[in-house]
């Protein structure tokens, strides 16, 4: 069983290293934030370029687009960089030595990617909004399924990181800001499934993302939501999290045993 108070302190140490460092704080709203007005105003230009009324569509797409993965990035940051400010301080054998069991490590890594999508999420709608007339909410009740299945596949990627960092050690550590645009092509942020190769589309229908993505386009396109495709989106991202909790594991008892543990903690 979880125990609340442990999960409470790994959050509180790794909330304080924001609350007490602007630099970090500065870091988690920069490239969101560029991100969304960097894109946002590009669509318009093009809108004023090019005209038509069906091109205010497609800045709506791109807005929404940007906004949800940022969830999935943020949720996967929040695993994977956490695992890494034990590495990055040598804490982490502390944290192994200590009475913490890995499924508790794991929640207060999953609470802290939740903080971080939630910060953002509230900036970037409102930015969306005084900027674009963008409303995120019009999408009611589905937006917490999106943000709960984009965050679900983060929180697979993170485990998937850290299980990486610990089996290859320091050579691996860029994998927590890669994994993410690793899948991008296939998660159809910025487009449909059916602009992909055949291959493509059988590998991006078995990723959650683009059921999510392929939601939110259908709904501010006006065609509504299969709920089919949520359903699916949640039962994938069941299977994922099992799998890289799996991963996990295996890898963790392969740095003990080999000793990977101490090497990437001290090195």
């Amino acid at each position: 069983m979880l125990r609340p108070s442990i999960i409470q302190a790994l959050v509180t140490r790794q909330v304080l290293l924001f609350t007490r460092n602007p630099v970090r704080a500065f870091e988690l709203f920069f490239w969101p934030i560029v991100q969304l007005l960097v894109w946002g105003f590009v669509t318009v230009f093009l809108q004023q370029q090019v005209g038509g009324e069906g091109f205010p569509q497609f800045i709506t797409f791109l807005i929404g687009a940007i906004i949800l993965w940022d969830a999935l990035f943020r949720s996967q940051q929040g695993v994977a960089i956490s695992f890494l400010e034990d590495v990055w301080t040598r804490n982490l054998l502390n944290i192994f030595a200590a009475p913490i069991r890995m499924t508790e490590y794991l929640a207060a890594t999953f609470t802290v990617g939740l903080l971080r999508v939630a910060i953002t999420a509230i900036v970037l709608a409102v930015i969306a909004l005084l900027a674009y007339s963008f409303n995120l909410f019009q999408f009611e009740w589905t937006l917490i399924a999106f943000y709960g299945n984009l965050m679900m596949f983060g929180w697979a990627l993170g485990i998937i990181s850290i299980s990486m960092i610990l089996r290859y050690g320091h050579a691996a550590e860029s994998l927590a800001w890669a994994v993410p645009f690793m899948i991008q092509p296939f998660a159809c942020v910025f487009y449909g499934v059916e602009v992909l190769p055949v291959w493509m589309q059988w590998v991006s229908l078995s990723m959650p993302p683009a059921h999510v993505f392929e939601g939110m386009r259908g709904i501010l396109a006006g065609e509504g939501l299969q709920p089919s495709r949520l359903l699916l989106a949640t039962g994938l991202n069941v299977l994922y999290l099992g799998a890289a909790g799996i991963l996990f594991n295996y890898t963790l008892g392969l740095a003990r045993k080999r000793g990977l543990l101490v090497k990437a903690a001290t090195s």
